[in-house]
């Protein structure tokens, strides 16, 4: 019989779920405060509509600045980071491995098409080199700091791309590069075409609401900051967002939580093994959680992590526009 996990076990699992979600997390940003500086405290320039016609290119360099090259246009695509199974589904393509659970949303290939997709064994962290490249891939692409280990091993047999997206910006950066390397470009244009609308068309109905994401599988949740985390990125355009990165060492308390008044508040439940529940069921459980607003107010939603933390892409980052507007009336 199983037996029950002991708090200490609780703890000692929370703190390994979060330190595994600052890497699925867009890039862990910068981690000093400074790459969320003044981005939280308005909404800034409007987004632009006009999308710039992309050429197909055997060469492609990602807005993080690394370069990309393939002899012919890749067709087979293993993705190691859930932002290259969502610009694949953007481009009208599909992996022929992946490590993500993103294919299955409804939005994206539904359960009964991404059951159909192999997933690469030894999870986000350790994907095994061998049942990579045994889908004879012609383009591996991964997160930089996360799976740049895998490079060396790679590089005899495949072209690996390392993509570290930090803004909404870098997502549509690296789409339009994907777009040109495949020949994709009609597919990309539309896709950004699309984003791009969507985020316009939120800004013009922005909330004077303060909102906030968390993330976590228990009382050790954490804090998503735009630098540090794509779709949080997002909020200073449609709501007030009044929070910045404190670094890897930083976090908000419930405590700081309540002192902001938060109106609207969306929880991302990360699960680790067996699912026991969801965040904010096992929040409640503190005394403060039920004083803020939010939650006094039944404004309290729990999101899909695969869509809002792990995502990344536009169509990950237009349905989390379409939900959190939605949530900000």
């Amino acid at each position: 019989m199983r037996r029950p996990p002991t708090h200490t076990t609780r703890r000692l699992r929370a703190a390994a779920a979060l330190a595994l979600l600052g890497a699925l997390l867009a890039g862990c940003g910068t981690g000093d405060g400074t790459a969320s500086a003044g981005k939280s405290a308005g909404a800034g320039p409007g987004t632009k509509l006009a999308v710039e016609p992309i050429e197909p290119a055997r060469k492609v360099t990602g807005p993080d600045g690394a370069a990309v090259a393939t002899d012919a246009e890749p067709r087979r695509v293993v993705c190691l980071v859930a932002l290259c199974d969502d610009m694949l589904t953007e481009l009208g393509m599909t992996p022929v491995a992946t490590n993500s659970a993103l294919l299955a949303h409804p939005d994206f290939l539904g359960p009964e098409k991404a059951e159909k997709i192999p997933v690469i064994p030894g999870g986000f962290l350790a994907p095994e080199t061998e049942a990579i490249l045994s889908h004879e891939p012609d383009l591996v692409i991964g997160l930089g700091d996360t799976h740049g280990k895998l490079a060396p091993a790679l590089k005899d047999a495949t072209v690996f791309w390392p993509v570290q997206p930090e803004t909404w910006e870098d997502s549509v950066g690296y789409l339009r590069a994907l777009a040109a390397l495949t020949g994709r470009t009609e597919q990309g244009e539309a896709a950004e075409k699309r984003f791009r609308a969507a985020l316009a068309k939120a800004e013009k109905k922005r909330s004077d609401k303060t909102a906030l994401i968390i993330y976590g599988s228990d009382e050790n949740f954490g804090v998503a900051t735009p630098g540090t985390d794509v779709a949080a990125g997002l909020f200073p355009k449609i709501s007030h967002y009044p929070w910045e990165s404190r670094g890897v060492e930083g976090g908000y308390s419930l405590e700081e939580i309540l002192a902001r008044d938060v109106d609207v508040l969306f929880v991302e439940t990360l699960s680790f093994g067996d699912s026991d529940g969801k965040l904010s069921e096992k929040l409640a459980g503190n005394p403060l959680w039920s004083k803020i607003p939010a939650v006094e107010n039944g404004d309290v939603h729990e999101v899909d992590s695969e869509v809002w933390a792990k995502g990344r892409g536009t169509r990950s980052l237009g349905l989390v526009l379409d939900e959190a507007t939605a949530a900000l009336r």
